[in-house]
């Protein structure tokens, strides 16, 4: 990827839950399980996060790279059920990372998975959910000694 294409993303990554300050806290940190109009709501954010971007003149499509950032190649993601190459390959690196952050964090609703364990979910996912170029170079990013989140 060139430099421009890497600095889209990470501004893209930056804002991708920017929605989510539209969600009420105690649904966002909500320790038991969603009802279906919570995580209906919850999935909002991104088109609520869209919206707002796409009045910013970036000189990349990071309102597209928001908006689409839950989509999956088997059409199952939100909010549109896009599928394959309709998907912008930045959306789905944003995908893949904010997964696998949210797998290795605490969570209210559960305790952090361990690498192992990622990975495994990952691999299950791979070229079913997400591109395997994208959870290859993800796998190889977490079996590096020193990794962490910066």
């Amino acid at each position: 990827m060139t430099q421009d294409h890497q600095e889209a993303i990470g501004m893209a990554s930056l804002l991708h839950d920017l929605g989510k300050l539209y969600i009420p806290l105690q649904i966002l940190n909500k320790s038991g399980q969603l009802t279906h109009a919570e995580f209906e709501l919850i999935k909002t954010h991104v088109t609520l996060g869209a919206q707002v971007l796409s009045k910013i003149d970036f000189p990349w499509p990071i309102s597209d790279m928001v908006l689409q950032h839950h989509e999956k190649l088997d059409g199952s993601g939100y909010p549109y059920g896009l599928k394959g190459d309709e998907i912008l390959i930045e959306a789905q690196i944003i995908e893949v990372a904010d997964m696998v952050e949210s797998m290795l964090s605490f969570r209210p609703y559960r305790p952090s998975i361990d690498k192992e364990t990622t990975i495994h979910h990952l691999t299950q996912a791979k070229g079913r959910h997400y591109r395997e170029e994208i959870i290859k170079a993800c796998i190889n990013i977490l079996n590096q000694t020193h990794f962490t989140f910066d």
